[in-house]
């Protein structure tokens, strides 16, 4: 049984070895081959840049988010050094109306300030949200022209 079997294999490997592949199946799979690596090349830079793009959308958001920050950050510090010297002129006061006075006029100072704030911070947040959406909408518009081009 053993021998029957070695003597068809090897009369298999015989039949294959002179087998030959027809020249238009073999050309067929040289070209399958060749277009499969050439569109393997144009995905790949095309995901290189999309990676590319997403690394400098993640900057600038970020470098927005810092800017906001710091934004954030000057303006406590503002307010905080306008409570305080507030609180100084207010207890330097030599009478009750001119602390109500100082107060009402610090109040009202504040409210003013609130209002550009608020104003400043939406047109800050509103900018850095248009350069985001901006920077997100060429990368996908760059990734859809590669992918087009690369089908």
């Amino acid at each position: 049984m053993t021998d029957q079997f070695t003597r068809q294999a090897q009369e298999m490997m015989a039949a294959a070895k002179e087998a030959r592949i027809p020249e238009n199946v073999q050309a067929f799979a040289e070209d399958s081959v060749a277009k499969s690596r050439e569109a393997y090349v144009k995905m790949s830079a095309a995901t290189q840049d999309g990676m590319k793009a997403m690394q400098e959308i993640m900057i600038a958001a970020q470098a927005g988010a810092k800017s906001f920050g710091e934004k954030m950050m000057q303006t406590a510090a503002d307010n905080a050094e306008a409570a305080f010297d507030a609180a100084e002129a207010m207890a330097k006061a030599k009478t009750l109306p001119e602390v109500a006075r100082l107060q009402a006029s610090f109040v009202q100072q504040q409210l003013a300030t609130a209002s550009a704030q608020t104003k400043e911070f939406f047109e800050l947040s509103n900018k850095i949200g248009r350069q985001t959406l901006e920077s997100m909408n060429a990368v996908a518009s760059k990734t859809f022209e590669q992918m087009k081009s690369a089908g």
